[in-house]
């Protein structure tokens, strides 16, 4: 076969990503998919890339972007009416990956406001608490949290300490909760604790006397973004603020799957904007006279980041398909949740490589995607959980104890 005789123009980024499809999935989205995609597309290209070096720099998370968050349409995007977006699965998931190409900060306020605390609201409120709620939270002028992990209960939630008890017609709710994103910018959360009659959940107000909220820092990964410790030292609310259709863990564990669900798409999105890093940076970097995408050893690396792309694509289209067609099973979600994320970090540090040195300045994603990757593989379930609940799927037996 002739070599070719120009390279790829590496500020051609649209037909580098057209070269870069080789499956062809993008003909597999409708128009108005691609539609969804390329508005958050644009929006994550004018309005964060330029800034989110230097957020994850200044371990700063831009609380006022939230309303532009709301405009765009991707707060509590699949939920329908009390002005959510209403979109589907597959559209979430095109948001998710586009917003994690920016950063995995960015597309985590996503979804712990939108499929952690608003998908709690929506599926277990009552009308008044949705009403209150959910228009502003779509609209990105109130921010919320979702209080579920402990210091001693994070892959076990059954065995949260946090506990609610009647005192009247209202609840006293003391313990500690530990990795809460966003609550130390919120203005409520969603709180998960024991009662006597199994786990409920409870819209908190964050100034609600007896309630301290710590961020944790510093951190190595998620630095844009915020992470915080919540406790509860005899916090009263009334009855009103008990999620009605909230019973058991089966309630968080839904937010959760949502959660998961948008994870499977935006490891997809660290991993190729990681990819599409190193293909431009090989077409640019010169040595020994040529440039070093000319070499069979970086070649080879680009083609086993395209090839994992290009799958993790595919699987996460797949899965979006299954859930809009009310289909879609945990222990698929959990498939995708394990593979897709582990893959995502090997390209980012693989991406990393191409880039030489200059692959740990901060200015170039690959780095702040693989630190950040190494969060997002521990929350929403750790490669361990999944592999088990895939493992309970094959055989029938529970090994988590």
């Amino acid at each position: 076969m002739p070599a070719n005789v120009s390279a790829r123009d590496p500020d051609d980024l649209d037909a580098l990503r057209a070269a870069s499809d080789i499956l062809g999935i993008d003909a597999l989205l409708t128009a108005e998919e691609r539609a969804v995609r390329d508005r958050v597309r644009a929006f994550v290209d004018a309005e964060i890339r330029p800034h989110v070096a230097d957020w994850f720099d200044r371990a700063e998370f831009p609380a006022e972007i939230a309303p532009e968050l709301g405009r765009l349409g991707v707060l509590g995007m699949t939920i329908e009416g009390h002005g959510c977006p209403g979109r589907s699965a597959v559209e979430y998931g095109l948001a998710a990956l586009e917003l994690e190409a920016g950063d995995s900060g960015l597309r985590t306020f996503a979804s712990v406001q939108g499929s952690l605390a608003m998908g709690s609201i929506d599926r277990c409120g009552s009308d008044e608490q949705k009403a209150e709620w959910l228009p502003r939270l779509a609209r990105g002028e109130a921010i919320a949290c979702f209080a579920l992990t402990e210091p001693s209960a994070g892959s076990d939630p059954s065995s949260m300490k946090t506990f609610a008890r009647r005192d009247g017609g209202d609840w006293i709710i003391d313990g500690a909760k530990r990795w809460i994103g966003l609550a130390s910018i919120a203005q409520v959360a969603v709180v998960w604790a024991q009662t006597e009659d199994g786990v409920r959940g409870f819209l908190v107000p964050t100034d609600a006397p007896g309630l301290g909220i710590r961020v944790l820092e510093p951190k190595g990964s998620m630095r844009a973004s915020i992470q915080c410790e919540l406790s509860f030292d005899g916090v009263r609310v009334p009855d009103a603020a008990r999620l009605p259709g909230a019973q058991g863990l089966r309630a968080p564990f839904a937010a959760l799957g949502d959660a998961r669900y948008g994870i499977v798409w935006g490891a997809v999105g660290a991993a190729r904007d990681s990819f599409e890093a190193a293909l431009r940076w090989s077409l640019r970097r010169e040595q020994f006279g040529r440039p070093i995408a000319g070499f069979q050893l970086t070649q080879r690396k680009l083609v086993d980041m395209a090839v994992e792309v290009q799958k993790g694509a595919l699987l996460a289209l797949h899965l979006g398909r299954l859930k809009d067609a009310g289909t879609l099973r945990p222990e698929q979600i959990s498939l995708g949740k394990l593979d897709n994320v582990r893959q995502a970090i090997a390209v980012a540090r693989e991406a990393r490589t191409i880039l030489g040195g200059d692959g740990v300045l901060l200015e170039n994603s690959p780095i702040r995607h693989a630190a950040n990757l190494e969060s997002v593989r521990t929350y929403e379930g750790t490669d361990e959980v999944h592999t088990l609940v895939l493992g309970q799927h094959l055989t029938g037996i529970a090994a988590f104890r």
